[in-house]
C-alpha cells in the first residue's frame, strides 16, 4: 500500500469499528492497491486510547496496572523493531500476492462485491490460522513467532510484540487466495485480522458468552498464550475460532493461565527477544548428529529432539506452580523514568519519520532508522542493567546531537531544539562519567 494525497483517513466511528472488524464491505472495497488506506498506521490513536482505558478499568477492578513497565516497554519496542522494514518496501505479505495475482490467477472476482469481501475474509482467517498453527509446529518458524509469547504478562501492549521475522513465512499461507482474489481486497482484510486481534490480549474482558463459540476472543486467547500444559498448541484462529474446534486444536479457558514461554528468556534487550530462538536452534543443529536429525531440528517442532515424536513429549513441559515470579528489570525507578522519556522521544520521532517518510532522503530515513535501532537496544540494556549499558548511552546521545547538527533528526517544533541539545548534553556528561567510572574500576580489578 502507498500513501498518496488522496488516500482516504478514517473517520472516529470507523477507527472503533475496524479495530473489530466490523467495518461494512461498502465502506472497505476499492479497486485499486494503492486507494487502500494504511488501516493498522491510522490505528494507533485507537491503539493508545485502548490501552489507556484498559489500565483505568485494570485499576478499578484490580487496583494495579494490567501489566508491568518494563515489559510493556519491550513489547512495544519489538512492535517498533517489525515496523520498520516498511519505511523501505512494501511488505512481502503484498509484493508475493501480487506476484502471484499478476502470473497466475485463475479468475478475476470483482473487487466491489460482498460476497468477494466476504469470502475474503473466511479465506485470509482461514490462512491465518494454518500459519500460526505452522508456526507452532515448526521450529524454523516458531524462531520467529516465539518473539509475540516471550512476555511474561498479557495486556494490550502484548499485542505489539511483533517478531520482525515471521513476515517472511507467513505470505505462503496466503498466496492461494491470490488465484482469484483481487489484492485490494486482500490487503483490506491482512489488515482487519491483524487489528482484531489487538484487543483479545487483555485480562480485564471475561467471557463473553455465545460469541465465545465463533470468535475469537481474550478467554481463548488468554488459553493460547499460557505456558501450563493445556494451552501449549491450542486456539490458533486469529478473529474466529471455529478453525480449532473444527480441526481439534480448541482449549476453554479454566485453571488459571502462567504467561510467557516454557523457558522464559529472562531479559528486556530486544534482539535477544527477537534472535534468541535462532541462537539456539545454530547451537542445537551443529550439536545434533545424523543429517536426517539435523534437518528433523529445522523443521519439527520446538519440542523435538532424537527418538522424540515430531512435537516433543508434552510430559517435558515445565509443570507451573501458579506461584511464578516474572522476570522484573533491576534498574532503580529513577532510571525507569528516564527510560519512559528517552523512548516516548524515540516514539515521537518514529511517528514523524513515518509521516515524512515520502519527503526524506534514503540517507535520512537510513539513519532514523538506524537511531531508533541504537535507542531501543540502550533502553533494553538500561533495564538489564547489562555491564556496557552507560556505555551504549552515552554514544546514543552523542549520535542524536550529531543527527540533529546535520539535519537528518529535528526536534518536533524548532522552539524545543536549544531544550533538546542541553538536555542531551548534560545525558552524555552523565553517562560519560560513568562509563569513564566503570573503565576505570575494570582497569583496576
Amino acid at each position: 500500500m502507498k500513501n498518496p494525497e488522496g488516500q482516504q483517513d478514517v473517520s472516529v466511528s470507523q477507527g472503533i469499528r475496524m479495530m473489530f472488524y466490523v467495518m461494512k464491505p461498502n465502506e472497505t472495497s476499492f479497486q485499486t492497491l494503492e486507494e487502500v488506506p494504511d488501516y493498522v498506521k491510522q490505528a494507533t490513536p485507537f491503539f493508545i486510547s485502548l490501552m489507556l482505558l484498559e489500565l483505568v478499568v485494570s485499576w478499578i477492578h484490580k487496583g494495579k496496572p494490567p501489566g508491568r513497565l518494563d515489559d510493556a516497554l519491550t513489547s512495544i519496542s519489538a512492535g517498533v523493531l517489525s515496523q520498520l522494514p516498511r519505511l523501505f518496501s512494501r511488505s512481502i505479505e503484498l509484493t508475493s500476492y501480487i506476484y502471484v495475482w499478476e502470473n497466475y490467477r485463475l479468475i478475476n472476482l470483482p473487487w466491489d462485491s460482498p460476497w468477494t469481501w466476504y469470502l475474503t475474509f473466511l479465506g485470509v482467517d482461514f490462512g491465518y490460522y494454518w500459519f500460526h498453527r505452522m508456526a507452532h509446529e515448526v521450529n524454523i518458524m516458531w524462531a520467529g513467532h516465539q518473539t509475540h509469547h516471550s512476555s511474561e504478562d498479557y495486556n494490550l501492549s502484548t499485542a505489539l510484540r511483533q517478531s520482525v521475522l515471521q513476515i517472511y513465512t507467513s505470505w505462503i499461507f496466503y498466496s492461494p487466495l491470490a488465484l482469484f482474489i483481487p489484492p485490494s481486497v486482500y490487503a483490506v482484510h491482512l489488515q482487519f485480522n491483524l487489528l482484531y486481534q489487538f484487543w483479545i490480549h487483555t485480562e480485564v474482558v471475561d467471557n463473553l458468552g455465545p460469541l465465545e463459540l465463533i470468535l475469537n476472543t481474550p478467554s481463548h486467547h488468554r488459553v493460547h498464550h499460557g505456558r501450563n500444559r493445556y494451552c501449549i498448541d491450542k486456539n490458533y484462529g486469529g478473529t474466529l475460532i471455529i478453525w480449532d474446534r473444527i480441526f481439534g486444536t480448541f482449549e476453554a479457558e479454566n485453571e488459571k493461565v502462567i504467561y510467557g514461554l516454557t523457558h522464559p528468556i529472562n531479559t528486556f534487550e530486544p534482539f535477544k527477544v527477537q534472535l534468541h530462538h535462532l541462537v539456539y536452534m545454530w547451537t542445537t543443529f551443529w550439536a545434533t548428529p545424523g543429517s536426517f536429525n539435523k534437518f528433523s531440528v529445522i523443521f519439527k517442532g520446538p519440542g523435538w529432539g532424537p527418538g522424540k515424536p515430531r512435537l516433543g513429549l508434552s510430559e517435558e513441559i515445565p509443570e507451573v506452580t501458579g506461584k511464578e515470579v516474572p522476570y522484573s528489570s533491576p534498574a532503580s525507578q529513577l532510571l525507569r523514568i528516564y527510560s519512559v522519556v528517552q523512548f516516548a522521544l524515540m516514539l515521537a520521532f518514529y511517528e514523524d519519520t513515518f509521516s515524512d517518510k515520502s519527503a526524506l532522503s534514503q540517507v535520512t530515513l537510513f539513519l532514523r532508522v538506524c537511531f531508533i535501532i541504537l535507542t531501543l537496544t540502550s533502553i533494553g540494556f538500561l533495564l538489564d542493567q547489562r555491564p556496557m549499558a552507560a556505555v551504549l548511552e552515552t554514544v546514543r546521545c552523542l549520535v542524536f546531537l550529531m543527527l540533529c547538527r546535520f539535519g537528518h533528526l529535528k526536534p518536533l517544533t524548532s522552539s524545543l531544539s536549544l531544550a533538546f541539545e542541553i538536555f542531551f548534553s548534560i545525558c552524555i556528561a552523565f553517562w560519560g562519567v560513568r562509563s569513564m567510572k566503570q573503565l576505570a574500576s575494570g582497569l583496576w580489578k
